[in-house]
């Protein structure tokens, strides 16, 4: 199982890296000065009879258009303002997998107050996803800031279902080396992303962070809005 890996090495060094394998860190990193939102590409099982495609959809969406995601959580809703023109094929396959009904009842799996929230796993180990894997669309004109919204990934074009939001300073780093799909913003509602930021959290099964949420945050509906 590839395991995608979005992480942000020693705030001392401050250097972006991508990570590959089973969410390996680097020996060098330590959980306090160490960062990393984490998500899997899919070996097309699933855990809870989560559904699962051989394939990434077809293009369906208008890039004229504007696309809205509706996120109704545990503790409260907001709303992301997706990027169609800039990121395309991330923004199709995150359509169509809301639509599907794919993120209903899936937890933030991983959260680091100052850094990031991700969720997007059905399984919520860091190791799920659609079965399909999505191209990179880097460099699209965005940066990483509090509030943007981006995939996770295991490497170049790995990308899936899994996906951060940036919820402090420390996700801005990831421009010195942008490894990460920016394919929304967070437009409304921001102060349940910060309400889900700052649930409290243990050691992770990897005993490298503090990122393990000690209560249970899910998603319990993703609507797409057009216009």
């Amino acid at each position: 199982m590839n395991r995608t890996t979005v992480s942000l090495t020693s705030l001392v060094l401050g250097a972006a890296l991508v990570l590959s394998g089973c969410g390996a860190k680097p020996e060098n990193t330590t959980p306090a000065a160490s960062n990393e939102p984490t998500n899997s590409a899919s070996d097309g099982t699933q855990g809870g009879g989560a559904k699962s495609w051989d394939k990434a959809p077809d293009m369906t969406i208008d890039t004229s258009k504007t696309y809205k995601a509706v996120v109704k959580t545990s503790e409260g809703e907001f709303t992301i303002r997706l990027f169609p023109k800039e990121a395309p094929k991330t923004v199709n396959s995150f359509v169509f997998l809301s639509k599907q009904g794919f993120y209903e009842g899936v937890i933030f799996h991983r959260i680091i107050k100052d850094f990031m929230i991700q969720t997007g796993d059905p399984t919520g180990t860091g190791g799920g996803g659609p079965g399909y894997s999505i191209p990179d669309e880097l460099n699209n004109g965005y940066k990483y800031d509090k509030y943007t919204v981006a995939m996770a990934n295991a490497g170049p074009n790995t990308g899936g279902s899994q996906f951060f939001i940036g919820t402090g300073a420390s996700v801005k780093d990831l421009d010195r080396i942008p490894n990460y799909t920016i394919f929304g913003e967070v437009e409304s509602g921001k102060e349940v992303v910060d309400k889900i930021a700052a649930t409290p959290v243990d050691m992770d099964n990897t005993g490298r962070e503090q990122s393990k949420p000690k209560v249970e945050v899910k998603m319990e509906s993703v609507t797409i809005e057009e216009g």
